[in-house]
């Protein structure tokens, strides 16, 4: 397991991280996603924690709290020392009935931390990360607030999930200007399958120096090797109870028969390539992974061995390549000269 450097802060976390989406279960989608019980979940991060990975990821919605419950209460039955591992956690979804239990507003904020802070039975959360783009709180509020929560002690590093390149920049100004803590990570959606992110989320992370967690990197279970042209999903799975995130299903086919090709060559699975890909990409941090078995578990940790060759990168890349868009196309024709000389000089930008 290797471990990465967090976007500009001086943080390093193991390049896959434990997903508990899995864990708890309840109406709705939750049910559909995994439904461990205490018992179960502990073996998941015993495993993972053995396998090197210090990072894991929750969030108050996830199973309308039970999710940071049962993983709180693993951490303590397996008396992980709390320097061990870092904690994630989100906040923005409804967590109530009432007008105000969700959003990104300082009321919501405020009351939600508390609460994951109780359910996680910890003191602090490492990496308290806004789920979703509030319309109607001014991002300014919602900064302010994250950067309060810091100033407590309540909360190590703040983060996104889910926003616009447009959106994160406002905030990163905002926190520049005010002299407040700023997102230093995104959590986004990621796969060979889904290279939207690609477009301009990427370039801006890079650009500003954010970290970043990949969520769905086999695409609700699309590319873990079930599937394919020809091949009926199965009663009950994943992709037939729960069709999520979109996916282009035929560049998806493309890319798995691509890659259990390469799979069969190395003796492996189609998801440990697919997880490998991600693994090979400079903007990624650490990739989420959420598992209902430790066989499973195992699996993704596999991943982490693997090197992919400079050919067999090419080859994924062209079968998953995105289509050209504007300014994308614009970009690199105006741009590709200077781009070409700056190569030459052997410098970097």
């Amino acid at each position: 397991m290797q471990y990465r450097k967090f976007g500009r802060t001086g943080l390093f976390v193991s390049e896959l991280c434990l997903g508990t989406m899995t864990f708890g279960g309840a109406s709705g989608i939750w049910g559909q996603i995994g439904n461990l019980q205490q018992s179960e979940a502990e073996s998941l991060v015993g495993r993972a924690l053995d396998a090197g990975i210090n990072f894991i990821d929750t969030a108050d919605v996830y199973s309308e709290g039970l999710s940071e419950t049962i993983t709180g209460q693993a951490l303590k039955n397996l008396k992980v020392p709390r320097e061990n591992v870092v904690v994630a956690t989100k906040v923005f979804g409804e967590t109530g009935k009432t007008a105000n239990a969700a959003g990104a507003s300082r009321y919501h904020i405020m009351d939600g931390v508390k609460a994951s802070l109780r359910r996680l039975q910890l003191d602090h959360i490492d990496l308290y990360q806004i789920h979703g783009f509030d319309p109607v709180t001014p991002i300014e509020e919602t900064v302010r607030a994250l950067d309060n929560l810091v100033q407590q002690g309540h909360v190590r590093y703040v983060g996104v999930s889910n926003w616009a390149a447009w959106q994160i920049m406002k905030a990163l100004g905002i926190a520049e200007r005010q002299g407040l803590a700023r997102f230093e990570s995104l959590q986004a959606y990621y796969t060979i399958a889904g290279r939207d992110l690609e477009r301009e989320l990427a370039p801006m992370l890079q650009s500003e120096n954010l970290g970043l967690m990949v969520w769905s990197p086999l695409a609700g279970g699309l590319l873990s090797g079930k599937y394919g042209r020809g091949t009926e999903a199965e009663e009950g799975s994943r992709r037939t109870s729960f069709d999520f995130p979109p996916v282009n299903v035929e560049r998806a086919y493309d890319c798995i028969d691509v890659m259990r090709q390469l799979a069969e060559a190395r003796k492996v699975s189609v998801a440990q390539i697919a997880l490998a890909w991600l693994l090979h990409q400079p903007v990624v941090t650490s990739v989420i992974v959420g598992a209902k078995r430790v066989a499973q578990l195992d699996d993704n940790i596999a991943a982490t061995a693997i090197r992919l060759s400079a050919d067999e990168l090419a080859e994924l890349g062209k079968v998953s390549a995105l289509p050209s868009e504007y300014p994308g196309w614009m970009l690199e024709r105006q741009g590709g000269a200077r781009a070409k000389r700056l190569a030459e000089s052997g410098q970097r930008g």
